[in-house]
């Protein structure tokens, strides 16, 4: 595996694990932003896409993930998502967020670079650019 990839897979994995009280309504936190971010590059039909396929490849690990379609409503695109893992336990739930956030990023940096997709969430999380868990080794 690429570093690059490496250090996004961490800070992915840094922000779940950051996740404690009212889990669902977090992780849907960490999506509101970055698909905001996404769609200013590949269009809500693009952002739609790349987020189903995420779901169906995430669902051979966690097949209880919502794979209903996207909501047309930016504020109610991920209800189908918090619905699944308010039913889910805390330690199950954050693996999944994991795993789909990952899938996801996994995706996208195939199709639009792997620089222009950490800037991506950087920007949706607030990550300061020095920060040494995203800097090239």
């Amino acid at each position: 595996m690429e570093t690059s990839n490496l250090l996004r897979h961490q800070i992915i994995n840094s922000r779940t694990a950051q996740l404690n009280e009212n889990f669902a309504e977090a992780a849907i936190g960490l999506w509101e932003p970055l698909a905001a971010q996404i769609v200013s590059i590949v269009g809500e039909g693009g952002f739609n896409s790349i987020y189903v396929r995420s779901i169906s490849k995430s669902q051979s690990t966690f097949p209880w993930l919502a794979d209903g379609p996207m909501s047309p409503l930016n504020d109610h695109r991920f209800a189908a998502l918090k619905m699944s893992l308010e039913g889910q336990p805390p330690k199950q739930a954050s693996a999944a967020i994991d795993l789909l956030l990952t899938t996801f990023t996994d995706i996208l940096a195939s199709l639009i670079g792997e620089d222009l997709t950490k800037h991506l969430l950087r920007s949706a999380w607030g990550v300061d650019a020095t920060d040494i868990s995203w800097q090239e080794t």
